[in-house]
């Protein structure tokens, strides 16, 4: 498929092929460019726990390629995340009366007083910080009287829009302008389509997938693997030794019947 053919065939009516063909870019440009790991010592800046590395070798079965392949994407992961938060924000401001300002909620719209907080997982939140958003919702309707607050959840646990009940400082609150609501039904509520979020997810791995063959990435696993080969030809003593490099005898590690060991091929 082409760019060309994925915009004849776009059938989203509340944001254009060429907005969410940006925006996507954009998030893709944000990814790539902090996976700028080229080499082991930036491999090892935040130092790799070769302890993990053994275990998931034999658990999960993994190869040296894989190894290094998970602990990269682990280093990048927290940022990874939140690009994706970005992503899921930063695209309300391309549909009409919508957009996410540099500071106060992380969407608005002033037109019909709604103000929203927007959470990944509806697990992630402890109770502190549960309770510091519920604040956050309460202060604006004493702002604002006709404003009408949601925490908006992209991975909830049903879909929904409910009061949302929480616990201040011991006490129970509900407030009906007060909502919890999944991602699917806050699509609807912006744009007035029952499957908006599901056109969203039809269309994202498409639009993906056009825009990564434009991308050259480059594969830093084999330049890593050679780099600790040049440490020790063992793959579990180098990644010991590059951990471990001021413990006593690390500097002359030998790994006890590793002919015996299945090879980390």
């Amino acid at each position: 498929m082409t760019k060309e053919e994925v915009k004849k065939n776009w059938d989203v009516e509340f944001i254009t092929f060429e907005d969410f063909y940006e925006h996507v870019n954009t998030t893709l440009n944000n990814m790539y460019r902090k996976q700028t790991i080229t080499n082991l010592k930036q491999f090892n800046k935040s130092i790799i726990d070769p302890t993990k590395m053994v275990f998931d070798s034999f658990t999960n079965g993994f190869s040296k390629s894989e190894l290094i392949d998970v602990e990269l994407y682990r280093q990048v992961d927290k940022s990874i995340n939140n690009d994706i938060g970005y992503f899921h924000q930063n695209l309300f401001n391309y549909i009409k009366d919508w957009y996410v300002p540099d500071a106060g909620f992380d969407i608005e719209n002033h037109t019909n007083s709604i103000f929203a907080e927007m959470k990944n997982k509806h697990n992630t939140m402890n109770s502190a910080s549960s309770q510091k958003t519920y604040i956050k919702l309460q202060q604006k309707l004493l702002e604002d009287s006709n404003a009408t607050c949601y925490l908006v959840e992209i991975i909830a646990k049903k879909s929904q829009n409910i009061n949302w009940n929480c616990k201040v400082d011991g006490k129970n609150y509900s407030h009906n302008k007060i909502r919890r609501i999944s991602i699917d039904k806050f699509y609807e509520l912006v744009t007035g389509d029952k499957y908006a979020f599901k056109e969203i997810c039809e269309w994202l791995p498409i639009v993906i997938y056009i825009l990564n063959k434009e991308k050259n990435v480059n594969d830093t696993t084999d330049d890593i693997l050679n780099e600790l080969q040049e440490i020790d030809n063992n793959f579990i003593d180098s990644i010991f030794k590059i951990s471990y490099p001021t413990y006593a005898g690390f500097d002359n590690l030998n790994i006890r019947f590793k002919e015996q060991l299945p090879d980390i091929t």
